[in-house]
């Protein structure tokens, strides 16, 4: 059993059982994705329960595209870095699991752990050379069951959060996700992450349908966390809303900067000695 006590105080276990604590259907789970050190601090100094990553903001960053075509290396020291910054739960988001089959699933996990996260998302898409839009439920099934038990032989209850990309990648919808939902369960899976899913009566299908918690993703145009926690959504992520956004507003400063010689857009922007100040904070 990993029982890493740190400067946060508690064991992996502590975390893995308090993060896991926190999805509560009706009550969920906030979590505003971050890719970084800064956006760790800033999210949990702002109260997060909880922080998570966002695989393509994180991607990004290191100069990649989202989709696997990081490797599992880059992204984890990333992951790391987050892991350290904050006292709070981490769970990562590892794409596909930065490997071509449940045993590299597997390896990838026992290196998140050791890293101190104590949840993950794994996807279901398949990107370049794949035989279509997802894998077969089988073979994420099994991607799922390997991660599991990498989890339980380290003696950590660790998140595994299922996404499922049928409505986000035109695949399928209520009732192909529901069947996936539940393999994936089975397969060892503790929650279930449907992006592109914000209708409410979609959400409340899904909720109704699946036997664990339900995660959502929202953003500009999603009903708000109090519509989704009155259907019984019990997690909320902003993905990579966020780190779009903060990539939208580098271009606009820039294109002012540049073409207008003025500076408006940097109006609003975190003050400095704040930033350095919490940035500065030993863990």
């Amino acid at each position: 059993m990993t029982k890493d006590t740190d400067q946060r105080g508690g064991t992996s276990l502590d975390r893995a059982l308090a993060f896991r604590s926190l999805h509560v259907p009706g009550t969920p789970l906030v979590l505003p994705n971050v890719w970084d050190t800064a956006g760790a601090r800033i999210v949990e100094d702002a109260g997060a329960a909880a922080v998570a990553t966002t695989s393509a903001g994180l991607a990004w960053a290191l100069g990649a595209a989202d989709g696997d075509r990081l490797d599992r290396d880059r992204a984890l020291e990333a992951v790391a870095r987050v892991v350290a910054a904050v006292d709070v739960p981490v769970t990562a988001d590892i794409e596909s699991g930065y490997a071509q089959d449940p045993a590299g699933v597997a390896e990838t996990i026992r290196a998140v752990l050791g890293l101190g996260a104590v949840g993950v998302n794994i996807e279901d898409a398949l990107y370049e050379g794949g035989a279509g839009p997802l894998r077969s439920v089988s073979d994420q099934a099994e991607r799922i069951s390997a991660a599991r038990e990498a989890a339980d032989d380290q003696g950590v209850p660790l998140f595994v959060n299922a996404r499922i990309d049928t409505f986000l990648r035109g695949a399928g919808g209520v009732d192909a996700t529901l069947e996936r939902a539940a393999a994936f369960l089975a397969a060892g899976a503790d929650g279930i992450f449907v992006p592109g899913a914000v209708d409410p009566g979609t959400v409340k299908l899904l909720v109704d349908g699946i036997d664990a918690p339900l995660n959502v993703l929202v953003g500009p145009g999603a009903p708000s966390v109090a519509e989704l926690a009155g259907l019984g959504v019990a997690r909320v992520s902003a993905g990579s809303a966020i780190a779009q956004a903060a990539h939208a507003l580098v271009r606009r400063a820039a294109r002012e900067l540049l073409d207008a010689g003025t500076y408006e857009t940097l109006a609003g922007g975190l003050d400095y000695g704040e930033l350095n100040s919490l940035l500065g904070q030993e863990r």
